[in-house]
This record gives C-alpha cells, structure tokens and sequence, in this order.
C-alpha cells in the first residue's frame, strides 16, 4: 500500500476520532485530551493514536477510561468513514510536549549559566 493512501487514512481516522472525542463521549473526565497523531499499519489493520491529555496527573487513568471505551470508540469510526476494515485500535499517551519541555529548561539553565559567567 502506498504511503499517501496510509498517510490519507491516517488523517481521516483522526480526524473523525477528534469529532467522536469532541461530541459523542459525555463523560467529563475525557474532554480535554486531544489527539495528537495516528500512526497506520501498511495494511491498515492497526492504527496507533496517540492523546494529548491537559491534565498531565491524570494520563494513567484517562488511557484506562479510553481502552474501556475501545469497541464503541471503533463501532462510532466504522459509522463515519468508508474504508473496507476499520482498524483495530491502539490508544498510547502524547509525551512530546514533556520532552519538549525538557529541553526548554536545559536551554534555560545553560542560558542562565552563561550570562552568570558574563558578568
């Protein structure tokens, strides 16, 4: 399968999956995640998606909540876009943005070290 056509998928699965997150679950707790990115098999039978959740104390249980909800979460896709198989799917947390954090304060520790030194 060619890489536009996964890259394609990809984008539509999260796309609906960002709608489904946004109007279908009522349940409070899982409103303020965002997906982040979903990452396709080349025989688009798995998609990895991966959540951004705010409240970083709350991933574990947020990532629990979700994996319950993992059949319906799929059912609601399957209703939403056409493709042959709808792939299973995987829920991961985000942690980009704490990796760029990081890096952030390295950069301003070394910043501030730096100007100590010059002065």
């Amino acid at each position: 399968m060619n890489s536009v056509r996964i890259d394609k998928v990809a984008s539509m699965i999260k796309e609906e999956l960002s709608l489904i997150f946004l109007h279908k679950i009522q349940d409070p707790s899982l409103s303020l995640i965002t997906i982040t990115n979903v990452k396709l098999s080349p025989d688009l039978k798995l998609s990895k998606v991966y959540l951004s959740v705010y409240e970083k104390e709350k991933r574990e249980e947020v990532l629990v909540k979700v994996n319950e909800l993992k059949g319906w979460i799929r059912t609601q896709l399957a209703g939403r876009i056409r493709i042959r198989f709808v792939p299973e799917l995987e829920f991961f947390i985000d942690d980009t943005l704490d990796y760029v954090e990081k890096i952030e304060t390295i950069f301003k520790k070394i910043h501030e070290s730096d100007n100590k030194e010059n002065d």
